[in-house]
């Protein structure tokens, strides 16, 4: 069979999207523009609120915060691809803009992971060790969990893609997914793909349980701790600080393993790609629902932004 490396010509991919039905088309580009549109607000209500009220100036928030910031990221490497395929009868992606596409998909969505384990050591360090909160968690410490978090996920993207980049692929050029993601690219690849799947799965299980093994952890201590509070109400109290976080964890972590952590033969296009839109755009775009909904910190600090931004307009009015 005759290969084509796609490493050295300028020949692209076709995404196939998430269904080859026309008349859905147009109903999932507005379901979609819904959605992201959604996301984007929601997640930059977050931040702005964040950095406007100074009782928000924590730890906690300020991982929050950053986490937004990657979930706008993260969907906006997908979804306006995604929505420009909706209204395109071609669907096609260069080679070099499907490995960008990847490289940025999985930096944003492994930062997403650290800042979630990082997360869930501010929970620990204030519930087990609140003597030295102060101390564990400054500011200092805190930035270089977040450059560290962004400096792992983007050398492992690099890592991966470079991985990808060596691989030939054969006449079939059709992406049985709605983005670059590593697994239905590797489906079309005519390489010897095992010794490629061994590093990619060992890699990521380095990258990617580390910081889920860290929440576990994390959370066993806290658990541990909160049941040695004699008072009902203390220990509804402790738990209730980690109530979001424990929700957005879940929604991210429970489709993230079902995808990746898994044979390549074991593959599933349909089951994927539902699994996949979960992590990718409800969960960015319910973070800021599961964090201000039950939190009277983030409730306080919306209705002050609200209300300044509606002071504001009221004073630009010539009357």
């Amino acid at each position: 069979m005759e290969t084509k490396n796609y490493s050295s010509s300028t020949s692209g991919f076709i995404l196939l999207g998430l269904s080859s039905n026309p008349q859905l088309q147009k109903p999932l580009f507005a379901i979609f523009l819904i959605m992201y549109l959604v996301t984007v607000v929601g997640n930059v209500l977050i931040i702005l609120a964040i950095y406007s009220d100074p009782r928000l100036q924590t730890p906690m928030y300020f991982f929050l915060s950053n986490l937004s910031f990657m979930d706008i990221c993260f969907t906006t490497v997908i979804v306006p691809k995604m929505l420009v395929n909706f209204l395109s009868e071609t669907n096609v992606i260069s080679y070099v803009g499907c490995l960008v596409q990847m490289y940025f998909f999985m930096a944003f969505a492994n930062t997403d992971s650290y800042l979630l384990a990082s997360m869930a050591i501010d929970r620990l360090v204030a519930i087990c060790n609140p003597l030295h909160y102060d101390v564990v968690m400054n500011p200092r410490h805190c930035l270089l969990m977040l450059l560290g978090s962004c400096s792992i996920s983007h050398l492992h993207s690099l890592f991966r893609v470079l991985l990808m980049s060596r691989l030939s692929f054969c006449a079939s050029h059709v992406i049985k997914h709605f983005f670059c993601d590593t697994q239905p690219v590797l489906k079309l690849s005519c390489s010897d793909t095992s010794s490629s799947q061994m590093v990619v799965m060992t890699e990521t299980l380095a990258v990617i349980v580390t910081p889920f093994l860290c929440i576990i952890f994390s959370y066993l201590r806290i658990i541990v701790t909160v049941l040695r509070i004699p008072s009902a109400a203390g220990k509804w109290k402790a738990f209730s600080t980690c109530g979001s976080h424990l929700t957005a964890v879940s929604l991210f972590y429970g489709s993230v393993i079902y995808v990746y952590f898994r044979p390549l033969s074991m593959y599933s296009v349909v089951r994927d790609r539902v699994a996949t839109v979960m992590y990718t755009v409800v969960t960015p775009m319910l973070n800021p629902f599961i964090y201000s909904l039950r939190n009277k910190d983030m409730k306080r600090g919306l209705k002050k932004l609200r209300d300044r931004s509606h002071s504001i307009s009221t004073e630009s009015l010539p009357w």
